[in-house]
């Protein structure tokens, strides 16, 4: 018997499909060893040796390997291809004694019969490159989260974390939100009119693109009058062709997915998360049950830079293609793409289904609508790639009156090709044929105002990509970075889904760029990045690389330490314990510094710092508690008032104080989605400030922005939102409507 071991059960059982009797096929369910969570687990006095432990939920699954593999005629390691997935195999060969040089490994970039046969005519010895780059990534990690995590913890408050990729990831979006809140909208206005030529009742579109014969830019109408003068000229004018022109261009098929791609277009299109993406491409490529199929991996490996395709794939995709929509959607010759990014790996494939006759529709009632909504994502651009260019048709005409020039344009498509299946362009446009000289009249023209916006927030689909852009992290590592700076409290999504930095983020960004410059540096993030795929195609060294960045990098930590240290002594200089007059040392606790004695936790006594005031006492209130009819007091915390039990901590029930959102008049607002409830300030659990309606959860209306109880001037919705100190909008999603704070200073 040879025994298989994959990572997870679900590969584990699509695998056992093509293996007869003489195989045994095992999931370690991930990583099986990695460094302890208790201490650094990196000698830094001896090579940066990493010391490595089996974690306690997979000791039984160890035994288990263990027992098959002393049974086994032999061992293959198949788990995934690349740093990971050849790092697990190595901590597997060191649990099991397995030499390196005499390990039998195997790789696939797809979990079909005939990709698993050929792996194991074709079985290698570990790629130690590969492993020594992910082993490098993790030591490299360990000692900047492991020695500067504590850093934060003094400066800013316990619990905080640090790291390589995160907190340079934590900084693009902090830096963001702060170029978005010092944004200084400017008005600008356009001068859009509805035309007709001759009798017919067919109406197109023009836009104002010149006056005098000179190209206005988007800010050369300014103001409302100077709109008005342009609308009153146009409305009293005679208007001809001055220019009529077509043009026929060619739309070529975007590549098939990497795992950038796919992440980006997966929310751009589906509204997925990165994670979210990359959880259900697990589960595509790993096996799904197809009836009497059985477990079927539907899609190639999906964590890769490449754009490559294999010949058979080319071959059966263009047989899919003519199969399904004929001759004329079929290329002659395949298409093929060059990827781009000088790091990747050219062996690897794109992401693309296993069989491309495997259409989404006959498969439909095995995946659950996730699942199937990204395979057909997957398998509509992976065919895309192998039909024809569009063939679009541009129009466009100028429309001429004394020195004005409207501009109108349009687009028809000649032919489809790709678009059939893959549609990302605009659809049709109508424009007549409008030979020079015609006249054509102006319905109707008016001035449409708009206010320059500051780049959006970023979603995990722009984030992805303006990592990819500045080279931080790879394939594996988007989705998990912008996991770790969401569920540690440094991000959380708007309304929008977007990613929106809290505030500690921007007080750890700050203190890392002031003191470690180089952690939170684009540049030298990506440069270690770089260095790491030298280690990984055998050009570098781990150990040199990680001392060169360590030696430097705890030379500036000791000293921001003994800096840290010598301020906080400072600020206690002078301070006796009123207890037991032992001297008093800084701390800092959820609510910001305060002075301790030095003889915790013998002497339990605090107080403020010099300058500060003393937390102020709770209040009594005629409000009686729920849970066991004690009155409640009035407390402050660190997110403001709240009522509490005056038997804390015996009994810890806490109650929100409700602060009602009024309108210019003093009425409360009331909610314009169940028309029942009002509006409360409330408090998210990462502390910002929302609006919400007092019925939730019954009725989960909620603002970021206050409302003000302003019906919508252009779409009657019950209440406008403040939008900064500046501006009022209307939230109704699609109206648009935007003005000036009356109140702005």
């Amino acid at each position: 018997m040879k025994l298989v071991i994959v990572e997870s059960p679900t590969k584990a059982k699509t695998i056992s499909r093509f293996l007869g009797k003489d195989y045994k096929v095992l999931a370690s369910f991930g990583h099986v060893r990695d460094l302890p969570k208790s201490k650094l687990g990196v000698d830094v006095e001896h090579g940066f040796e990493p010391t490595y432990t089996v974690s306690l939920d997979h000791k039984a699954k160890v035994k288990e390997i263990k027992d098959a593999a002393k049974k086994a005629t032999a061992v293959l390691f198949a788990t995934d291809e690349d740093r990971e997935g050849e790092a697990i195999s190595w901590h597997l060969a060191q649990i099991l004694g397995t030499d390196p040089k005499k390990t039998k490994r195997i790789t696939f970039h797809e979990i079909t019969r005939e990709a698993i046969e050929t792996a194991l005519k074709n079985p290698r010895v570990l790629d130690m490159h590969l492993v020594d780059a992910q082993q490098a990534r993790r030591v490299l990690d360990r000692l900047v989260g492991y020695r500067l995590s504590p850093f934060l913890w003094r400066t800013v408050r316990r619990g905080l974390s640090a790291g390589r990729v995160q907190s340079v990831a934590v900084r693009i979006i902090v830096e963001r939100e702060r170029e978005i809140k010092a944004f200084i909208p400017q008005e600008y206005w356009s001068i859009e009119g509805l035309f007709s030529a001759g009798n017919t009742k067919e109406t197109f579109e023009g836009k104002l693109h010149a006056v005098g014969g000179k190209t206005l830019d988007k800010m050369a109408i300014a103001t409302k009058e100077d709109a008005d003068t342009y609308i009153q000229e146009a409305k009293d004018a005679s208007f001809i062709v001055a220019t009529a022109d077509s043009k026929e261009r060619k739309a070529s098929p975007p590549p098939p997915f990497t795992t950038s791609t796919l992440q980006q277009e997966a929310n751009h299109r589906l509204g997925f998360s990165a994670k979210q993406t990359m959880t259900i491409a697990q589960k595509l490529y790993e096996g799904i049950e197809l009836g009497s199929e059985g477990a079927v991996g539907l899609i190639t490996y999906m964590r890769t830079d490449s754009v490559n395709l294999a010949e058979r794939f080319l071959k059966d995709a263009t047989n899919t293609i003519k199969a399904a929509y004929g001759e004329e959607y079929a290329l002659d010759e395949p298409r093929l793409y060059r990827t781009k990014r000088k790091t990747a790996q050219e062996a690897h494939e794109a992401i693309r289904p296993t069989d491309p006759s495997r259409t989404p529709d006959e498969i439909a009632d095995s995946l659950d609508p996730g699942q199937l909504k990204l395979y057909r994502l997957i398998w509509q651009r992976a065919l895309a790639s192998q039909m024809p260019d569009a063939k679009l048709l541009g129009t466009s005409a100028d429309l001429s009156a004394g020195r004005l020039t409207f501009r109108a344009t349009g687009q028809r498509v000649l032919f489809d090709g790709y678009l059939k299946l893959y549609p990302d362009q605009d659809k049709d446009k109508f424009l007549p044929e409008l030979s020079v000289g015609r006249s054509v009249t102006a319905k109707d023209i008016e001035g449409k105002q708009h206010f320059t916006e500051p780049a959006a927030r970023y979603s995990d689909a722009t984030l992805v990509k303006a990592l990819e852009e500045l080279d931080i992290g790879r394939p594996s590592t988007y989705a998990p970075t912008i996991s770790t700076i969401i569920d540690r409290g440094y991000v959380e999504r708007d309304d929008k889904k977007r990613l929106m930095p809290t505030d500690v983020a921007g007080d750890v960004t700050d203190i890392l760029v002031k003191n470690f410059p180089d952690i939170v540096d684009t540049g030298f993030t990506a440069r270690m990045e770089n260095s790491l795929d030298n280690v990984a195609e055998g050009r570098m060294d781990w150990r040199p690389l990680i001392a060169a960045f360590y030696g430097p990098f705890e030379i500036v930590l000791k000293q921001k330490e003994a800096s840290l240290e010598k301020e906080i002594q400072k600020e206690a200089e002078g301070e006796s314990c009123p207890t037991c007059s032992g001297p008093m040392v800084v701390k800092r606790g959820r609510f910001g510094k305060f002075l301790a004695c030095a003889k915790y936790p013998e002497c339990k006594t605090t107080k403020p710092l010099k300058g500060e005031k003393p937390r102020a006492e709770p209040e009594p209130t005629d409000e009686i508690c729920p849970t066991c009819d004690a009155p409640m007091v009035k407390k402050v915390g660190r997110y403001g008032p709240f009522l509490s039990c005056s038997r804390y901590p015996k009994c810890k029930t806490i109650k929100n104080i409700e602060k009602v959102v009024v309108d210019e008049n003093g009425q409360q607002i009331a909610c314009p989605a169940c028309k029942t409830g009002h509006i409360l300030e409330r408090m998210s659990k990462k502390g910002k400030v929302f609006y919400a309606c007092s019925r939730y959860p019954e009725c989960d209306q909620a603002f970021w922005d206050r409302p003000n109880g302003i019906p919508c001037p252009k779409c009657d919705y019950p209440t406008l939102t403040y939008k900064g100190k500046s501006k009022i909008i209307c939230p109704k999603e699609g109206c648009g409507y935007k003005a000036d704070r009356p109140d702005a200073e």
